[in-house]
């Protein structure tokens, strides 16, 4: 009897050491945001956004380093060719089992087109829905723009500079969980801090990296070594875009 429970003591201990080995990540959200409008698609910054939106997705995708690891991810665009349109969002099955270079092709044809107009809102509606429809209401949301941050559409001309930011609509993604941020990256300077000083929200951490600072993500990716051992890169990634936010009211 005594080497029986002695031998069951040792089986528990086994399984109590190891459980980070079998353990699922905590759940988390990630959804990415292309534009791909004309005035970002013309940009000289596009083409790296989308290599460094791989980059971050593959990273993402497979906590590497110590990034976090979502549990879902969804990939949109932030245009379209009318107010309010919805469009496909692409879920992280589509994208699971692929090199960087697989994901920024896969990125690359999913969106060839160029969208006449930036509409965030319907982003943030439609990139809601998604949360709710796979019942990840709760978990950690992360919103992440790779985009200029310009809204354009029709009648934008006519309203002021401030107002067309003021009418970025960030109420759909509120209540979705307590923790939820949105990253504004390849933004200009003046544009982000329309963005940090205009765009009402109440509980949506905002976070924005400025086209200049992103540049630096190539000075961190070192050439010929696996993506399991780009230290440098994923630091560069944790301390410039995953920063922690502070939540703050801009009503």
């Amino acid at each position: 009897m005594t080497r029986r429970v002695a031998s069951l003591a040792v089986a528990l201990g086994v399984v109590a050491c190891s459980p980070s080995e079998r353990a699922a990540p905590t759940r988390s959200t990630l959804v990415i945001g292309m534009d791909i409008s004309g005035s970002f698609r013309r940009n000289p910054n596009f083409s790296g956004a989308i290599e460094f939106a791989a980059l971050y997705i593959y990273a993402h995708l497979n906590g590497m380093d110590g990034l976090q690891t979502n549990t879902a991810i969804f990939v949109g665009e932030l245009g379209g060719e009318r107010p309010g349109q919805a469009k496909v969002f692409h879920p992280i099955q589509d994208l699971s089992g692929k090199s960087p270079a697989q994901i920024a092709a896969d990125l690359r044809a999913w969106f060839p087109q160029e969208d006449p107009i930036t509409d965030f809102n319907a982003f943030f509606q439609r990139a809601s829905l998604h949360v709710r429809r796979n019942n990840l209401v709760l978990a950690p949301l992360n919103v992440v723009l790779f985009s200029d941050g310009e809204p354009d559409y029709p009648g934008a001309g006519r309203v002021s500079l401030e107002q067309k930011y003021e009418r970025v609509d960030l109420s759909p993604l509120e209540y979705l969980s307590r923790n939820v941020t949105v990253r504004l990256l390849y933004a200009d300077p003046p544009i982000a801090q329309l963005w940090e000083r205009k765009v009402p929200r109440k509980r949506v951490r905002l976070w924005t990296q400025d086209a200049e600072v992103m540049k630096g993500w190539r000075r961190h990716m070192v050439d010929g070594v696996p993506m399991a051992r780009q230290d440098s890169l994923c630091s560069w990634v944790e301390h410039v875009v995953d920063v922690r936010v502070k939540r703050e009211r801009v009503l």
